[in-house]
């Protein structure tokens, strides 16, 4: 079990509250919860921007919304139903 962050989780305590309820909930699962940070550093983010230029990874957009549908794509991202990045297009 890995547990990770959500939009509704705000302030210092927010994300600690779903680790915790994490590892509760593994006492009765048959995984054991893992965690994991991220260590970005120059070489690795580099090697991201290569392939992402030359097309080998691309970013999943789930959807998209102009400027004024901002209040729409919050709630559609409170919601927890985005399978990818959600756009925000500025004309």
């Amino acid at each position: 079990m890995i547990g990770g962050g959500g939009a509704n989780e705000q302030g210092f305590i927010g994300p600690f509250a779903r680790i915790i309820k994490t590892k509760v909930q593994s006492l009765f699962a048959s995984q054991e919860m893992g965690m994991m940070m991220a260590d970005s550093n120059q070489k690795d983010l580099s090697l991201l921007a290569e392939m992402v230029e030359s097309g080998k990874m691309k970013p999943v957009i789930d959807r998209t919304y102009k400027l004024a549908e901002v209040p729409e794509a919050i709630g559609y991202l409170e919601q927890g139903h985005a399978r990818g990045k959600v756009v925000i297009v500025v004309d």
